[in-house]
């Protein structure tokens, strides 16, 4: 890649989408900042005057000595590609040339940098993008360019200012979470705004930004033999679903390469993915940063550059759910204390039979062997022992750091949900099962789930098969009406599980106490039910021990 500025060849510049229109504060940002981001700095500070429409953006990194200084606001100058070859190995976040150029003719432009062996110098630039006053200035290495007098011939840019300030907020914090090691000072009419401050981890960034502790969040990373590709990487920052979650999905974040751009497939992925591990209407946090191959990515097909076209997309979908999984399940290991209590609204059972708690399936080898396409259950992370049960509803269990308390019913519907997740059969009903008044839709439903029903009777269907968890039980035909009332095959999976967990009030033995403990331990998302429901309450020994003050002076504490 060439160091100093040049001029794109016109066939390269005809073979590039057009440039995105600067028509915001948050677009002067998110120009200038990318520039110093590619400049290699690690600290940017933000400086915006309202009354005068002024922006000044101010880094660290490699500055530009003279020569490039006069070439930087012309047009399709750029020292980041050279040839046609150079758009299919794009490795910088501008490429175009076209930023500075554009801001010229937007505002009164001045840049003053000096890069690290040179001497500095002020530069203010014609709306042509020419040089027109070069001044010596001594300054620090680096670069601070100006934008003054914004949008004053296109009146229509300055409106809604309030909206552009939240815009231009966004553009930082997204730039901030690509770049978590840089750190970021914004100023309002010469008093601080906000301010990132750089971080090992996008993780702690994330926590600045939404205020939340960095324990609520769980930081996953798949890389060389996890991707059988040494040159790419995937990095799931993830917002625990009992603890951090949002009413809409404004904060379901794609990043490639140090951008946060749109790939509605992954974000529906990733969505879907912990659809079971959220509360009703509640949609996710997170963070997910793809680091691909160049050639992998064609980032000329917006203007923005927020959208481009990725290969091997079905692959990167795959690892997707695998990080969501590993995210999920580790989070258990690391457990902090709940701040807010378990929730119950569970009503008294309503069903006619009784639930048992199936044996945890033991180990065999030979079966382990010979079943390779069955799911094996996870290892356990830590040692859970089961105590008692309380009130007939919680399980008391004890682990290495404290005690947590388990509802019973959600842990089980959690265990049943993903067994039938992974095995969802329908088995013959001997004799069939009389099913009335289904409507048209009714039966359209069960046939999609899978259930064979024929007409028997007027205003009487048969059901001839059934999930295999429901097939025993009396009350199998009301499941069945249950699951013909609408609803996808996960919705079903739900209901089933639901149906046929354990209920509250339901004396366990020790033995179907630990059971369920172990296999609820081994579940994938353990934290939550189907529903979304917290499924347990954690007291940590460190919490026991500032209740009672053992960590009082044995004297003071007899009022010795």
């Amino acid at each position: 890649m060439p160091t100093s500025i040049q001029a794109l060849p016109a066939h390269v510049v005809h073979l590039m989408a057009a440039g995105e229109v600067i028509d915001s504060l948050a677009a002067v940002v998110r120009e200038l900042a990318e520039n110093a981001l590619d400049a290699g700095a690690t600290r940017i500070m933000i400086q915006l005057w309202t009354d005068c429409w002024r922006i000044s953006v101010a880094d660290n990194g490699v500055g530009m000595r003279l020569s490039d200084l006069e070439q930087a606001a012309l047009a399709h100058r750029t020292s980041k590609i050279q040839q046609q070859a150079d758009l299919w190995q794009i490795r910088s976040l501008g490429f175009r040339g076209e930023a500075l150029h554009s801001l010229a003719r937007l505002s009164e432009l001045e840049i003053c940098s000096r890069a690290q062996t040179e001497e500095g110098y002020r530069i203010l630039y014609s709306a042509e993008g020419e040089p027109t006053q070069i001044q010596p200035l001594a300054l620090a290495p680096g670069s601070i360019v100006t934008a003054d007098s914004l949008f004053e011939h296109w009146p229509s840019r300055r409106q809604q200012l309030a909206q552009q300030l939240r815009g231009l907020q966004q553009a930082v914090q997204h730039l901030a979470l690509c770049y978590p090691q840089t750190t970021w000072q914004v100023e309002q009419n010469d008093r601080p705004w906000f301010a990132i401050w750089g971080s090992p981890t996008a993780k702690l960034i994330l926590a600045q930004i939404l205020r939340v502790p960095p324990t609520d969040l769980q930081e996953v990373r798949l890389a060389d033999a996890a991707l059988e590709d040494a040159n790419t990487a995937l990095t799931l920052t993830l917002g625990l679903p009992d603890r951090c979650h949002r009413h809409r999905p404004d904060w379901v974040k794609l990043a490639v390469n140090g951008r946060i751009v749109r790939l509605p497939q992954l974000e529906q992925t990733l969505i879907s993915s912990l659809r079971r591990a959220l509360p009703r209407e509640r949609f996710p946090v997170c963070l997910l940063h793809l680091q691909a191959p160049p050639d992998q990515i064609d980032w000329n097909r917006h203007p923005a550059k927020t959208e481009l076209y990725l290969r091997h997309l079905e692959t990167w979908q795959a690892q997707v759910k695998q990080a969501v999984d590993q995210a999920l399940q580790s989070s258990l290991e690391n457990s902090q204390p709940m701040h807010q209590l378990l929730k119950v609204a569970e009503a008294e059972g309503v069903y006619r039979t009784s639930r048992e708690v199936a044996p945890a399936p033991k180990a065999n080898s030979e079966a382990n062997s010979e079943a390779n396409s069955e799911p094996t259950a996870a290892e356990p992370l830590i040692p859970l022992k089961a105590i008692a049960q309380v009130q007939s509803m919680y399980i008391l269990v004890e682990h290495p750091s404290g005690i947590w308390l388990v509802e019973q019913h959600i842990a089980h519907e959690r265990v049943l949900y993903e067994q039938l997740l992974d095995r969802w059969q329908m088995v013959l009903l001997e004799p069939p099962l009389m099913v009335g008044q289904l409507s048209e839709l009714q039966q359209a439903q069960l046939l999609r789930l899978g259930l064979e029903v024929v007409p028997f009777g007027e205003q009487q269907w048969a059901a001839r098969s059934a999930p295999e968890t429901l097939a025993q039980r009396s009350d199998c035909a009301e499941a069945i009406w249950e699951l013909s009332l609408g609803g996808d095959l996960d919705a079903a999976l739900v209901a089933t599980a639901c149906r046929t967990a354990i209920r509250n009030g339901q004396h366990l033995s020790p033995a179907d106490m630990q059971s369920l403990i172990d296999q609820w331990q081994a579940t994938r998302n353990p934290r939550t039910c189907p529903h979304g429901r917290p499924i347990y309450l954690s007291l940590e020994e460190s919490s026991l021990s500032r209740f009672f003050r053992r960590h009082w002076v044995i004297g003071k504490s007899h009022g010795i």
